[in-house]
């Protein structure tokens, strides 16, 4: 695999864990009145902002162009979640919002790290990105619980 589709397959990840950070940073102002969750959620989005961080500097060293925002996918499901909050409680509106989100993005990952002729440190990161949000799908299951 040639640089520019070890690029194209880092940028799209980086997107939609830049969604990721929007959507903790979303579940913490949903949850506003619960501080240590909404602690949990803030350290969570700082863990991600890390990882995008490692992406971008991985993406700008194969000479590719560092994006900063999210993907379209991303901003839909947090307008649909933030909908649906008006319905529900706020932790189980977070909790909700938290698990579909991480199993969309593991299952994005995972289908990206099948891609034939990555690096080894391509593979690294994804590798890494998927840990999180198999990570992060426990936390919102534990918090379903």
């Amino acid at each position: 695999m040639t640089n520019d589709k070890n690029i194209e397959v880092l940028q799209d990840v980086a997107a939609k864990l830049i969604d990721s950070c929007k959507g903790y940073q979303m579940c913490a102002d949903i949850v506003k009145d619960n501080s240590a969750l909404k602690s949990e959620f803030m350290q969570r989005k700082t863990s991600r902002d890390l990882l995008v961080n490692e992406f971008q500097a991985k993406i700008a060293a194969l000479g590719g162009e560092i994006k900063d925002s999210g993907s379209a996918t991303g901003a839909l499901h947090r307008g649909y979640t933030k909908f649906l909050n008006v319905f529900k409680d706020d932790r189980e509106a977070a909790a909700d919002a938290l698990d579909e989100g991480e199993e969309y993005l593991a299952e994005y990952i995972e289908n990206k790290r099948d891609k034939d002729g990555l690096t080894s440190e391509s593979l690294a990161l994804l590798n890494k990105a998927h840990a999180s949000a198999l990570e992060g799908e426990r936390f919102a299951d534990f918090l379903d619980d």
